[in-house]
């Protein structure tokens, strides 16, 4: 196997044992860096501080990403919701879209309630005027069955 140092230099073609023997010298580990290769090639270095590196640098990594991760919340509403639970909603809804997320909203029909789908809708454009300053209508308010939904997103700031 080619042997290859701490500070990269190459110690040539030794048997597995001499490998072993010299790292364990140096208080190192003997670490296989491209088994497929012919001939095998290991490297001489401190595994534990290499992995350190390794997830310090995948850290950074994920910090300095361009792009944001965009999670979808979501906010239930009714027909017959109150006035405090619709600003409770609103505070959430917002508390959502100043971090970046966006937000379904929907309302699921019970009963009679499925009558008037129509309410369903107002409620739910009540709701968006009521956010216009912070966010954007992504998705109309639309009827699947029992559920009419819309998706907001955040104003993008430039």
């Amino acid at each position: 196997m080619l042997v290859i140092d701490e500070n990269g230099q190459k110690l040539g073609i030794l048997v597995r044992s001499e490998a072993l023997r010299i790292a364990e010298f140096r208080n190192l580990d003997l670490v296989n860096i491209s088994p497929m290769s012919k001939p095998v090639v290991c490297k001489i270095m401190d595994y534990g501080k290499y992995r350190f590196e390794m997830i310090k640098k995948e850290k950074e990594a994920k910090k300095n990403q361009t792009q944001k991760i965009v999670k979808v919340k979501e906010v239930k509403l009714s027909q017959t919701i109150d006035v405090g639970d619709v600003n409770t909603r609103l505070k959430q809804t917002r508390e959502f879209l100043s971090k970046g997320d966006k937000v379904k909203v929907s309302i699921k029909m019970f009963g009679r309630q499925m009558a008037h789908p129509e309410i369903s809708v107002q409620v739910l454009e009540d709701f968006f005027s009521k956010l216009e300053d912070v966010a954007v209508l992504e998705k109309k308010p639309t009827g699947e069955g029992r559920i009419t939904y819309m998706m907001l997103a955040p104003i993008v700031k430039k």
